[in-house]
């Protein structure tokens, strides 16, 4: 009987997130290398071969402070940095509700309402509103991007701003912009 393959364990860099073998192919290179030093030494034995004792001493004061200064303690968790493949930051959305007017038919026009979401707002229950507001269909549909938006029939764009602001007091009339001709243009 054949013996099961044993999983392989994986040691992860605790700076860039990538495994200790690709940190050179990382963004943040230079500053793996005290981290590889002290936990990897075996993945990258010219680091060692290039530094003195003096500088491993100085790298680990190094890594000692940085944990010092950052929480008071060793044990504390590094920031909650959401990282891609390859080391890329994600960005965070901004909180930004924006209406665009699309036309089809030549005379036919659906509101678009995007960002509701990202002030607390149900999608379904605003759709809801929206729609027996402006006597309209209104429907929670999945835009290109793969984000969740409200499609409201008809040009209601100019209206919908003092209805989101009268419903959702959480939403300010600052961050509500509108898309004309390509160009993001606030509504206040």
């Amino acid at each position: 009987m054949a013996e099961k393959p044993e999983a392989v364990k994986v040691l992860y860099c605790g700076v860039c997130g990538l495994p200790a073998e690709y940190c050179e192919f990382g963004p943040e290179f230079e500053k793996c290398k005290p981290w590889l030093i002290q936990y990897a030494p075996d993945v990258y034995p010219d680091l060692l071969k290039d530094s003195d004792g003096k500088e491993v001493d100085k790298v680990s004061d190094q890594m000692q402070s940085t944990s010092i200064s950052a929480g008071g303690s060793s044990t504390s968790k590094p920031e909650e940095v959401k990282r891609l493949p390859g080391g890329k930051v994600k960005k965070k959305d901004k909180k930004e509700v924006i209406i665009e007017k699309v036309v089809r038919n030549k005379r036919k026009c659906i509101t678009t309402v995007k960002g509701l979401e990202l002030f607390a707002v149900k999608l379904s229950d605003a759709s809801k509103k929206l729609g027996k507001k402006f006597a309209t269909g209104a429907s929670v549909v999945k835009g290109p991007t793969e984000k969740e938006q409200i499609d409201v029939q008809g040009d209601i764009a100019y209206d919908i701003v003092e209805f989101i602001t009268d419903t959702w007091p959480d939403v300010p009339e600052s961050s509500i912009f509108f898309i004309e001709d390509g160009k993001k243009v606030p509504a206040a």
